[in-house]
């Protein structure tokens, strides 16, 4: 029941298979076509081929293939026996790290998995959360009623009105997550810069006001960021495992 071929072994008729699920549930022709890049041929041109012969319409507008997961440059797999669940992962690290570790490498390439990245995962999103607090403290404080920005705030307010062109530019690079989280980590570098400045007045206040919405705009588009601070470091203590709870650190 199976055809081999120089690319490997497979099912008879499965890129037709493959074409007919599509057009039924998509359409004759629709956006997006994802996979893994090892389906890019022969897998997808077959598709491509017996859709658009069968249709003479353009089957998928973009084509979106992900690199590998890889384990000591290895590809992920069951076959090779080097795989974790995401049950598993998720015993030790919190949700939002592997999303942040996933994004913060182009999709089109591989990404090495490891412990010791996803603790980096798991710093590099705590900067970003101490960062918000320092905001939230800052803007809770009396401000003066008059006064322009400060000497730092006229930098800082380049960056932070250059950031949203920046971040836009690298999403519509491909989906460049990568690059966009890194435009995000350089406005939180930068914030920090300003807050050890300790800015006053309205003017500056704006600006961090400015700079903690940029962050959640970014956060709603890459569904990071969504929760206070508090509630990640609730988290960190659960998937910590230090014995100890909110409660009785409270009481």
């Amino acid at each position: 029941p199976y055809w081999e071929s120089p690319w490997g072994r497979g099912r008879p008729g499965w890129h037709i298979e493959c074409s007919a699920m599509s057009v039924k549930h998509l359409g004759e022709s629709f956006d997006i076509h994802g996979g893994g890049a090892d389906l890019l041929f022969p897998h997808h041109e077959n598709e491509i081929a017996q859709s658009e012969a069968f249709t003479g319409k353009t089957f998928a507008k973009y084509w979106v293939h992900n690199g590998f997961i890889t384990i000591n440059k290895e590809k992920m797999s069951k076959s090779l026996g080097n795989f974790f669940t995401i049950k598993e992962v998720l015993e030790t690290f919190d949700p939002e790290v592997v999303r942040f570790f996933l994004l913060s490498t182009h999709y089109r390439s591989p990404i090495e998995f490891s412990d010791e990245v996803l603790r980096e995962a798991e710093s590099t999103l705590d900067r970003y959360y101490t960062t918000i607090m320092r905001i939230q403290d800052c803007l809770e404080k009396p401000v003066e009623e008059k006064g322009d920005f400060s000497v730092a705030g006229k930098d800082f307010s380049g960056v932070v009105h250059s950031f949203k062109e920046k971040f836009e530019a690298a999403m519509d690079d491909d989906f460049n997550t990568a690059l966009g989280l890194g435009h995000v980590f350089e406005l939180i570098k930068e914030t920090n810069r300003f807050l050890d400045g300790k800015p006053s007045g309205p003017k500056d206040g704006e600006l961090l006001l400015k700079a903690e919405e940029l962050l959640s705009e970014t956060g709603n588009i890459l569904n990071l960021f969504n929760r206070t601070p508090h509630a990640w470091y609730l988290s960190l203590m659960k998937v910590g495992n230090i014995g100890l709870s909110e409660d009785y650190i409270l009481g």
